[in-house]
């Protein structure tokens, strides 16, 4: 179909990746812990639209632009690495709300910009969009007579495999965060800890070569 082979295999190793944690997964666990399910949903599904738009510029060559500009691909790393570094010091430097106990990080934000900051989180990674380019065409044909088309299919594919396992994955944690959230020591320790890794993980993109 579209001249892909070997789609087991793409499935299977997209799942691995999928399990392996990185900034996604960090994400989805503050929100979830901190916010409880809804948000970590909503963040989920923000990294699933994100992804979706990893696909999208995969299949229309714009993130081969981005590997072959080496001026492009810094000023998208760089802005991805601020971004997540703003995230983790807005954490850092706020104490948590008294009232429910969630970190003030997350607590003035709703559905929607849990949704869009894990969207942002995304599309903001070049290494993803870099993934993406690299991954996908291990799996069609020189030959293929739609490109496009496979690479559509491919990453609708990742896309839902990766989107299931980011929903398990905040179900899970917010069933975790609703045992701790009534402690204000809780949210103080996650407002810290989260802040710290997502400062971290800015710092190791915006250095990575």
């Amino acid at each position: 179909m579209f001249g892909i082979h070997d789609f087991g295999v793409f499935i299977v190793t997209g799942i691995i990746l999928n399990l392996t944690p990185g900034p996604d997964t960090f994400y989805i666990l503050g929100r979830s812990m901190a916010q409880g399910r809804s948000a970590g949903v909503a963040s989920a599904l923000g990294i699933g639209a994100g992804a979706l738009v990893h696909t999208l510029a995969a299949a229309l060559g714009l993130s081969a632009l981005i590997a072959a500009s080496a001026t492009a691909f810094m000023a998208v790393k760089l802005a991805g690495a601020a971004y997540l570094v703003y995230l983790g010091a807005k954490m850092l430097l706020s104490r948590a709300s008294s009232a429910a106990s969630i970190p003030a990080g997350f607590s003035s934000s709703g559905f929607s910009a849990a949704f869009r900051q894990g969207l942002i989180t995304n599309v903001l990674n070049p290494k993803v969009a870099l993934f993406f380019l690299a991954f996908m065409p291990q799996f069609i044909a020189a030959d293929s007579p739609s490109k496009f088309a496979a690479f559509i299919t491919l990453g609708l594919t990742f896309v839902v495999t990766g989107t299931l396992w980011c929903l398990c994955l905040a179900w899970f944690a917010s069933l975790l965060g609703d045992r701790l959230r009534g402690s204000p020591t809780f949210g103080e320790v996650l407002n810290r800890t989260a802040g710290a890794l997502f400062v971290f993980l800015g710092i190791r993109l915006a250095v990575t070569k």
